[in-house]
């Protein structure tokens, strides 16, 4: 946990929060951080495809949510399938509740990808599966969301999609990552511009001590000086709390 929590008093108010990829990395330390912002009577809902690692999770929470009067709810679906993104709809209908002020989703879920040639991906299925995962379940889920809560004036929504620097930048051998980091961007800036009652952040947490780190490691020797999880949680919350960034926003863990 965080000093945000003891120096700052404030709060993401009493509402629903929906993390995906929730199970580990960022995500388990997203859980960590939201858990002590949230108001009393706040659900929180953790998503992954790993039903074990997610009642792990609840269960590190466990003695404080039962303080703060938080339902925590575990999610174990594939969100790249259309029933893993009708499920959490559902879920997240059905656990509402009632004086709700605020509606927030972290769009956390993603995957490395094969780091190969451009010229070595001619297999349409393969490719079509990372981007359905890394690309179109964001989408699906987000529109699903923004259905079950229909924005009105006393209702704060705010929609974080946790990006990356080859959002802005191509690299080599990268063509699934960078090409799937660029499209959720210019997604999420759509709906930024689409719907200003809703407020969108992307958030590249720079590296992180990660698996995906290690494997990128592994596959590539390139070893980066990588923060805890935690640290970068942090600031996002930090973001979120002051609440001054313009909606569609592009913001890097080293600039906050």
């Amino acid at each position: 946990m965080s000093d945000i929590h003891s120096k700052n008093p404030r709060t993401l108010g009493r509402g629903i929060c929906i993390i995906t990829g929730a199970s580990k990395g960022f995500g388990h330390a997203l859980a960590h951080e939201v858990s002590h912002l949230l108001k009393a009577g706040s659900i929180l809902l953790l998503v992954a495809r790993s039903q074990s690692l997610l009642q792990e999770l609840k269960q590190e929470l466990q003695s404080f949510t039962e303080e703060q009067q938080l339902v925590v709810r575990c999610i174990a679906v594939d969100l790249s399938t259309r029933e893993g993104a009708h499920e959490t709809v559902m879920v997240a209908k059905q656990e509402a509740v009632n004086e709700m002020d605020h509606v927030l989703l972290i769009n956390n879920a993603g995957s490395l990808g094969d780091i190969s040639q451009f010229a070595s991906f001619t297999d349409l299925d393969k490719v079509n599966s990372y981007l359905s995962l890394n690309v179109s379940s964001a989408l699906v889920l987000t529109a699903g969301m923004l259905q079950a809560f229909p924005c009105r004036p006393d209702l704060r929504w705010s929609i974080v999609n946790v990006s990356s620097v080859f959002a802005l930048q191509a690299l080599p051998s990268w063509v699934l990552y960078c090409t799937a980091k660029a499209a959720r961007k210019m997604m999420f800036n759509v709906l930024a511009e689409e719907e200003p009652n809703v407020k969108v952040l992307s958030y590249s947490p720079g590296p992180m001590d990660t698996e995906m780190q290690k494997d990128i490691q592994r596959l590539t020797g390139t070893k980066n000086n990588l923060f805890p999880c935690q640290e970068s949680a942090a600031k996002l919350m930090k973001l979120l709390l002051d609440n001054e960034f313009p909606s569609g926003t592009h913001v890097d863990f080293f600039t906050v």
